[in-house]
């Protein structure tokens, strides 16, 4: 008798792209100002974005708002086996600055300050489980976004 694997491969493959966001593109500029030339439409209107100023990770898919002059905090808290990457920004009314607090191995600390009118996409990601020697180990992602509407 043949042992059919459809139904095995089929679940993981579906598994494969909804941990991978089919495919979407991330962009960042290196510089630590956003990029003027793409800016994602925003997906709320800003009276459905919730203002506030320190994003964490369970603010991950959340639309908020700023206003010109604050600065938006991004504290990711990670773990040496489980670091979050850099935070990517894709769009225009955010510009870098120093967070000005210590940041712990594994953890993504970021500070931007609102300079102008515009949207921005926020992106960070991280390991699903830990990865250590001789272990077993998954492939999986977690990844991290926010949209930040900045007003004047």
């Amino acid at each position: 008798m043949r042992r059919s694997i459809l139904g095995p491969s089929l679940a993981v493959a579906t598994l494969a792209l909804a941990l991978t966001g089919c495919g979407g593109t991330k962009s960042d500029t290196g510089s630590g100002s956003v990029s003027p030339s793409s800016s994602p439409t925003p997906s709320k209107s800003w009276s459905a974005c919730t203002a506030k100023e320190t994003l964490a990770a369970t603010d991950t898919n959340g639309t908020f708002c700023v206003t010109t002059g604050n600065t938006v905090r991004i504290l990711l808290d990670g773990t040496t086996t489980r670091p979050w990457a850099p935070v990517k920004t894709v769009g225009s009314g955010l510009k870098a600055t120093n967070s000005g607090i210590l940041i712990r191995p594994g953890d993504a600390s970021n500070a931007y300050e609102a300079v102008s009118a515009g949207t921005v996409k926020l992106t960070s990601s991280r390991p699903l489980c830990a990865t250590a020697a001789h272990k077993i180990s998954c492939k999986g992602i977690q990844e991290w976004s926010v949209t930040v509407v900045v007003s004047k």
